[in-house]
């Protein structure tokens, strides 16, 4: 029977290592010189599905008892509040469970452990105190509870199935009919949870050992052929142990009344046939009228015992080599994986590598099972290699549903160690979302409401497959629960105004961003995001001009300095009927070059203005006045340069084009454009998408760069030397 003290060994949830298991016990990786078997692992039968994570809205931790120790710690408020207040904080979770647990006070302890449970129940050990806890406490049914709690938010961890099951046999009656059948109950659970995990050995001993002391022999048998087709870490000890069981007891004792029977009468037919042989040789020298010994019939010698055994092993020999050959396949993967439980602190690369190449090979077994026999084999994806996780059409082959449990039961040992990284949970909805869109909604439940809740990327992917899905209703309580977990982030908002955008409720996205300018008056940079934003969704669906220059409007009344604003306004204006904008356009120049803006934005406003009336204008007279308040304002903020038209600097490289034969020919500059660097980020106009580029509009730039010389316009604004008098 297994202690309690070897409950410390494991795996998942660890939060510390464990010393339970010295490095001896652990045997060497299975020889690489054997001949390569075959991918199946022997298994008969497809094991059940293990248990998909919990349900945060099922976190029904048992209910506290009354306060029967008076107040609560002195310092507990002080822990409690701190932990609250930053519920990322690890640390502050684990200062108050310790200050708990060294008060001795239960009730204390118990409100600390289920807060703490609710925001990681992948930490095993917790569970297992909490249940611990309760138990001293006399309330044995709810430690019962917390163990099953436990398991639903954890089913891989063999520890608490262990601690679960010797709970049990520690509070339960033996002696009553119905406790062994509960305790194989639920060992059969723990296997069909937990089995299959490399690191499973000591679930599966505690079960045989049980069957054991419970006299079932046969059960015990059973329970080590199982295993023998599992590949895990002390996959030869198994073999060992089924050995020695077999060795220990009568062969009518240990296996099935069919593979006795059968085993026997083959055994018994070959010793028939090997005593009729000798009775020809010995009927010779046997004295005359002699009779033949009878051999009591019912009765089997030990001779046959012996064959039976031999026979058994031989079968069970080939079932250890298959698996032998898995573990070897699977050795260097779990060599690689140092911290198979949940802990807080990052993982580094090499780590997280790890982990994808075993997920890439796992699927590549998997693709491997259900490929097209008439497909080149040599295309099959390699060890290591970039797989799709998304496997092929659901088949009905054992082999291939058992790979398929295998690369589940991978996925969530895998989500155990990276619960806190968004590509793990994001591959394993991938792999899961071709077979079955509630598992993947499942998956995405689970980590979105426990795991990361603070992280926004998943949820609007979860959002995006719920409104790709066709429920509206869940992608909108999506985004909303982010937007109130974290809110003022602009990307969630926006998010909810496209998705009503998409669904036609356009009256609905526009009121979702008139609330997000009015809540964020107090902050004019993104009062202004919002507004351009809303500008946009007025202009550009709702065909309302007027609104959305009222909006921009009210926006530069909060944030005259934003040039982004008057750009888009600007564009507002140019975008409408030239011989109705032209004034407009006019005052949206006005007022740039009024407002606190910097000397080359307010140049590029006064181009943007004399490109407009110079493509529009019906007077030369209004085109010339324009012309002469621009060059007033090239003086006035020194933006004129003069050398380059006389000739001077003819080596600026900026100055220089190149001519067909390859020289370098020198470019006058027109007298009427200012020195504007062509790396300035050029603004965005109303068509444009503003969270893509860092500035805002075009024209400037366009007008300006160099590299338009190859194609015959070296410099853009020549012909207005021809065309303005010169200044």
């Amino acid at each position: 029977m297994a202690a309690e003290g070897c409950e410390e060994m494991s795996g998942n949830g660890e939060l510390e290592d464990s010393p339970a298991m010295d490095a001896s016990e652990v045997p060497p990786p299975p020889p690489t010189e054997m001949s390569e078997m075959s991918e199946e692992n022997g298994s008969a039968a497809v094991a059940p599905e293990v248990p998909v994570g919990p349900d945060p809205a099922s976190f029904s931790v048992p209910p506290a008892a009354e306060d029967e120790e008076g107040e609560l710690p002195a310092d507990f408020e002080r822990l409690w509040k701190a932990a609250h207040d930053n519920p990322q904080d690890f640390t502050s979770w684990t200062d108050l469970l310790q200050y708990c647990e060294q008060e001795s006070h239960v009730t204390a302890s118990r409100r600390s452990l289920e807060a703490f449970l609710i925001r990681y129940p992948l930490c095993y050990g917790y569970w297992k105190k909490f249940a611990d806890l309760e138990r001293r406490a006399g309330f044995n049914d709810k430690a019962e509870e917390v163990c099953i709690q436990g398991l639903q938010s954890i089913p891989l961890s063999v520890d608490l199935w262990i601690h679960y099951i010797n709970l049990l046999l520690g509070t339960l009656d033996m002696n009553l009919p119905e406790s062994p059948k509960r305790i194989r109950s639920v060992f059969e659970d723990a296997i069909a949870a937990a089995g299959l995990d490399f690191h499973s050995d000591r679930l599966w001993d505690l079960y045989v050992e049980w069957e054991k002391e419970q006299g079932n022999m046969k059960n015990a048998a059973a329970v080590l052929d199982r295993v023998l087709k599992v590949p895990t870490q002390l996959y030869n000890t198994h073999y060992d142990k089924f050995k020695e069981h077999l060795n220990g007891h009568e062969p009518k004792e240990v296996l099935s009344s069919e593979e006795y029977e059968e085993l026997r009468t083959m055994c018994r037919q070959n010793q028939k046939a090997e005593r009729a042989e000798q009775a020809q040789e010995e009927e010779e020298e046997r004295p005359p009228g002699e009779e033949e010994p009878a051999t009591p019939e019912g009765t089997d010698s030990e001779e046959l015992m012996q064959k039976i055994r031999e026979q058994v092993l031989v079968r069970r020999d080939k079932v250890y080599q298959d698996n032998e050959g898995e573990v070897r396949k699977r050795w260097h993967f779990e060599d690689a994986i140092k911290r198979p439980y949940f802990h807080v602190k990052p993982l580094d690369r090499l780590q997280l590598r790890s982990w994808h190449s075993y997920l890439d090979w796992e699927i590549a077994q998997l693709n491997a099972d259900t490929k097209d026999p008439s497909q080149d084999p040599n295309q099959a994806a390699t060890e290591g290699s970039e797989v799709t996780t998304q496997p092929q059409e659901a088949s009905e082959d054992p082999a291939v549903a058992q790979d398929d449990h295998r690369v589940r039961i991978l996925f969530e040992r895998c989500l155990i160690a990276c619960a806190l990284y968004e590509e793990f949970w994001i591959r394993y909805i991938q792999y899961l979302e071709p077979q079955s869109v509630d598992e993947a909604r499942a998956v995405y439940k689970r980590a979105c409401e426990v795991h990361l809740a603070y992280k926004p990327n998943i949820h609007m992917q979860w959002a995006t497959f719920e409104e790709r899905h066709g429920d509206l209703t869940e992608a909108r309580r999506v985004l909303e629960a982010l937007e109130k977990t974290l809110p003022g982030l602009a990307v969630v908002r926006l998010r909810r105004a496209a998705l009503e955008r998409r669904a036609g409720q356009l009256d609905q996205s526009e009121a979702l961003l008139r609330e997000a300018v009015a809540e964020s008056k107090e902050k004019p940079t993104l009062h202004a995001f919002y507004s351009i934003k809303l500008a946009r969704l007025l202009l550009k669906l709702g065909r309302n001009p007027s609104r959305a220059r009222r909006v921009l409007q009210d926006a530069l009344e909060i944030s005259p300095d934003n040039d982004k604003l008057h750009m888009n306004l600007l564009e507002l204006e140019v975008s409408g009927e030239p011989w109705t904008s032209a004034e407009a356009v006019q005052e949206c120049v006005t007022r740039a070059l009024a407002a606190p803006l910097a000397p080359h934005t307010k140049i590029m406003f006064s181009q943007r203005g004399l490109q407009f009336v110079e493509d529009y204008s019906n007077s030369i007279q209004s085109v010339l006045s324009v012309y002469e308040e621009h060059q007033k304002l090239l003086n006035e903020l020194g933006g004129t340069k003069r050398g380059a038209e006389n000739g001077d600097e003819p080596d600026d490289p900026e100055k220089l084009s190149k001519s067909e034969d390859g020289s370098a020919v020198a470019v006058s500059a027109p007298p009427t454009m200012p020195h504007v660097p062509i790396t300035t980020p050029p603004p965005n106009m109303m068509g444009t998408d503003m969270s893509a580029q860092a500035g805002y509009g075009a024209y400037s730039n366009w007008y300006q760069q160099p590299q338009y010389g190859s194609y015959g316009y070296q410099n853009t604004w020549n012909y207005n030397q021809g065309y303005y008098p010169p200044s």
